[in-house]
């Protein structure tokens, strides 16, 4: 399939960093569809408290695919307050059985302030090896970017942006 085929892919780039204690995700604002960009502010990384319990999740993808793995990991972890790994994983399943959840179209990277995970339609669930992770089409630059500044004094905050 072509990159024309999944227009919510074109330019989104999710970051997270993991580094002295802090977790950071971080997002760009741009909404396009194909080369055409129609919005520069759309807020792409989300706040979810079931039960009291913060996560943050950034998602790249199709958007309305993105809020129902958003609505359905919140589920999960009021199912299992303050276990996002374990929580993550039953997302991670459900995604990769589920008839109709097999079609969405998204990826999220999640925190709680301690794991740094992304979530993927394969079933995957990730730890990233080096505490940075990046989803979207701008995430392998993001992510090299981030790697290349993890040995310096920066904080998490400053290498996310």
């Amino acid at each position: 399939m072509s990159q024309g085929d999944f227009p919510g892919w074109h330019g989104t780039t999710i970051i997270g960093v993991k580094k002295n204690g802090k977790v950071v995700i971080a997002g760009d604002g741009q909404v396009s569809l194909g080369q055409t960009v129609i919005k520069g502010t759309a807020r792409k990384v989300r706040r979810l408290s079931p039960g009291g319990f913060d996560v943050v999740a950034g998602f790249a993808g199709s958007t309305a695919d993105a809020f129902t793995l958003l609505g359905r990991l919140a589920a999960k972890l009021e199912a299992t307050p303050g276990q996002l790994p374990r929580a993550a994983v039953e997302l991670a399943k459900d995604w990769r059985t589920d008839k109709y959840l097999q079609k969405l179209e998204a990826m999220l990277i999640v925190t709680d302030g301690t794991h740094l995970m992304v979530i993927t339609g394969a079933g995957d669930v990730l730890e990233p090896e080096h505490n940075v992770a990046a989803i979207g089409s701008g995430g392998n630059y993001a992510l090299a970017a981030a790697r290349g500044m993890m040995d310096t004094k920066k904080g998490a905050d400053t290498i996310a942006r």
